[in-house]
């Protein structure tokens, strides 16, 4: 029965963590994080009246009140009805099968995270002056005192990007606390950060040579810099690898790119100074219910997640509920995940959740490699060190300088101890991307008396370049350079290479591309539904950095930076944050959907050449990679026409979707609407072959009146798609209307089965274009 459950709730909340894989490590006899979902709290029952009641379900499948006591590990009473218990898969399963319980699922695990001149880019290209950008930061007063909840690994508050200078009073509805951990104080918060809280319950001890530590939440398989060591003489630096030391390094990144103060020097949009306040709360899995659980209590009216979010999203769908007259509900903004470019690999697949895709900028790094033939390739780095200007070194492909034993699989890829110190010494190291950290691999090369190492794109990644830090002198070049470096190599007697100067270069075409580690579609779970949403700058961008950690992190690396530039989901997901934030300074009585419809409908289509989007590769980027496209902030404040989603019709869809009730006060109906009826701003459905299918949708106009809007169809081939009525006509501000979306599979289509189409609908009035994807499964 649980396993039933527990797959029915994946089906909807995007497969939490490899539970199947997770799960499998325990025995049946063995305790491990459950948590119990029961729907809303009904009647006016206090806090230890609901606590009590939570017990009471614990001690039917326990020995002792004792025992139900001390396996409880949260009680969630405010926004959901529910708790998280330390219990064996046969007392999950007997509570499954109470009345009044909807669903039991695992709750081990841990976060993996998904992680300037981006916002100046996407200024420019909604503009070439960039001066609109300006205009909606200063029509959104900066986005003051709106509230942020950021779900993180931490924050390093000393930064500057955090400080409060001329912020006002933190705002009377804010109700939370700065809460007190290892190396971090309430006098830490200020008006910028106004609070912080952690959960540790859940979490598993790790015991050490010295010290009893906890596994770090939302860490994958690193090293940490110091081996859980600390050092009394510089306690400001200490490595933060307890989940109970709020000041980490990971988080630092997301909140400075998400909502910081302007750093003269640093930051690359020196007009914004962002007025969000911020409420930090550390990363976890059962954990992530009570912060989630909290940060609603709290008030905090935006919510930020930049990780692959496999915990429960029961609050953010209930964040919904209370909304009254469609208004403001918590905005959910998560990233895709970094997954790519395999199909079927985005994450966050929740409708009633904002999915961030990730893009490139036009900027590069570039750090010239030139061959002895004098040929010149153009590789990037940001690492400080450099060769002997004018000096030539000897270069070497990593697979011809590997030791004994080295796997064929993994060769050339540099790889920790497979480097020959007899073959490397004093040489530039070709190294293969693949397996392994980019950073370490670059280790390597110096643990081998490498000169220099450059760092070469597999195929997959193609023209995509991720910048390091490196440890040494270093280049990073596209997937064809490395052909070419190669074929150099391979055809000369005593090859040699150089590597230059990095400078930064700005205007860069064509960009954005959609970076390779972007999570793609289709949605595995509700294939009539499309993910990700949109895209946002998320490579090399440049944000605050913790200074208890090096710019690699790694333990061989002791430098410390107060900036750093990284790559990922993680990075692209703020700058979709910070524009629901400005949205929700200037229109505060809109909803999550009217939120999520601006951003969605007015994003582009095209790069700075005025051309359609492309990939790392070089091919078009569709839906599956972009969603409805990439993110123009001053278009959004201004979309014409919203489509709007109520808490009741996400109830609706899951209905459709898994024929699950989520609330106990809303029952399914026998005939739900389809999931292909949800209004969402972008259109997927599955159509049979030589087959018609119609979905519904509806607009309201938030742009100004009287207005008239017709509609465009680009058609995905092989299909025709018909709207109707093809024009839309509006007498005043809020009304809505319904239109008929019918698309219909033409006799004799050839296409591959099983294959996706695209297209598109837009309404316009002249003034406004309302776009959105069509995406199309022809069986």
């Amino acid at each position: 029965m649980i396993r039933k459950l527990h797959l029915l709730f994946l089906l909807f909340l995007h497969q939490l963590f490899l539970s199947t894989l997770l799960c499998s490590a325990f025995s049946r006899d063995q305790a491990q994080v459950f948590i119990v979902y029961m729907g809303e709290h009904r009647g006016t029952a206090t806090a230890q009246e609901i606590h009590g009641h939570h017990l009471s379900l614990l001690l039917s499948v326990k020995e002792s009140e004792e025992k139900a006591r001390q396996s409880i590990l949260y009680s969630y009473r405010n926004s959901i009805n529910g708790f998280a218990a330390l219990l064996t898969e046969e007392e999950a399963a007997s509570i499954a099968e109470l009345k009044e319980v909807i669903f039991v699922f695992s709750g081990q695990g841990r976060s993996s995270l998904h992680t300037t001149r981006s916002w100046e880019f996407i200024g420019k290209e909604e503009n070439p002056s960039g001066s609109q950008m300006d205009w909606l930061t200063e029509k959104a007063a900066f986005g003051k005192d709106v509230i942020v909840g950021m779900l993180d690994s931490g924050i390093w508050p000393e930064s500057k990007s955090f400080v409060d200078e001329g912020m006002g009073p933190v705002p009377k509805r804010w109700k939370g606390i700065c809460e007190e951990g290892d190396a971090f104080s309430s006098s830490q918060c200020n008006r910028k950060v106004i609070g912080a809280r952690f959960y540790l319950r859940g979490t598993k001890p790790l015991r050490t040579a010295k010290h009893v530590v906890r596994v770090p939440i939302g860490e994958g398989p690193r090293r940490p810099r110091h081996p859980h060591r600390l050092d009394s003489r510089r306690p400001q630096r200490q490595p933060r690898v307890l989940p109970g030391r709020l000041r980490r390094r990971d988080g630092c990144r997301r909140c400075a790119t998400r909502a910081s103060r302007r750093v003269q020097g640093v930051l690359a949009h020196p007009r914004a100074q962002p007025k969000h306040r911020k409420h930090m709360l550390q990363c976890g899995h059962a954990r992530g219910h009570r912060r989630r659980h909290r940060g609603r209590r709290r008030r905090a009216e935006h919510l930020h997640r930049s990780e692959r979010c496999p915990t429960i999203v029961l609050g953010r769908l209930n964040s919904h509920r209370d909304a009254p007259c469609g208004q403001a509900g918590i905005v959910s903004i998560c990233s895709a995940g970094n997954s790519g470019p395999d199909a079927s690999t985005v994450v966050n697949l929740e409708p009633w959740v904002i999915t961030v895709a990730a893009s490139s900028i036009d900027r590069a790094f570039d750090a010239p490699i030139t061959l002895g033939n004098a040929i010149v390739i153009q590789g990037q780095t940001v690492t400080p060190y450099k060769l002997k200007k004018n000096k030539q070194y000897s270069l070497i492909y990593a697979g011809d300088a590997e030791v004994a034993g080295t796997p064929k699989n993994v060769s050339g890829q540099c790889l920790p101890n497979s480097l020959a110190k007899d073959k490397v010494k004093g040489k530039v190291v070709l190294c293969l991307r693949g397996v392994g950290l980019r950073v370490e691999k670059g280790v390597e090369v110096k643990r081998a008396g490498g000169a220099a190492i450059i760092l070469g794109n597999g195929l997959s990644s193609g023209d995509e370049i991720p910048v390091d830090a490196h440890v040494l002198p270093a280049s990073a070049v596209s997937s064809h350079n490395v052909v070419a470096i190669l074929s150099y190599i391979w055809s000369t007697v005593n090859p040699t290479a150089s590597i230059g100067r990095a400078t930064t270069v700005v205007g860069v075409s064509p960009a954005p591309s959609v970076t390779a580690f972007s999570s793609r579609g289709p949605n595995r779970l509700e294939p009539n539904l499309l993910k990700p949403d949109i895209t946002a700058p998320g490579l090399n961008i440049l944000a605050a950095w913790s200074e208890a950690s090096s710019p690699t992190k790694l333990e061989e690396d002791h430098r410390h930076v107060r900036y750093n530039l990284l790559s990922g989901t993680s990075m692209s997901c703020p700058h979709v944050s910070a524009t629901a934030a400005l949205l929700k300074s200037v229109y505060p009585r809109w909803s999550s959907a009217a939120i999520r419809s601006a951003l969605m409908t007015t994003a582009s289509v095209s790069n700075n050449q005025g051309r359609p989007l492309i990939d790392a590769s070089g091919g078009l980027a569709g839906p599956m990679a972009i969603g409805s496209g990439h993110l123009r902030p001053v278009h959004a404040s201004d979309p014409g026409l919203v489509y709007e989603a109520s808490y009741e019709d996400y109830l609706l869809f899951v209905c459709a979707s898994t024929g699950t009730q989520m609330d106990p006060s809303f029952p399914c109906s026998n005939n739900p609407p389809r999931p292909s009826d949800l209004n969402y701003p972008s259109v997927t459905v599955t159509v049979p072959s030589n087959g018609t299918v119609t979905v519904w949708r509806s607009v309201s106009d938030v742009g100004g009146g009287s207005a008239k809007y017709v509609v465009s169809i680009v058609d995905p081939p092989g299909v025709a798609v018909e709207v109707q009525p093809k024009a839309l006509l509006f007498t005043t501000i809020g009304e809505t209307i319904r239109f008929r979306i019918t698309i219909t599979a033409l006799k004799g289509n050839n296409r591959r089965k099983m294959g996706y189409e695209t297209g598109s609908l837009t309404w316009s009035d002249g003034v406004h274009y309302v776009r959105s994807p069509i995406v199309v499964k022809l069986n």
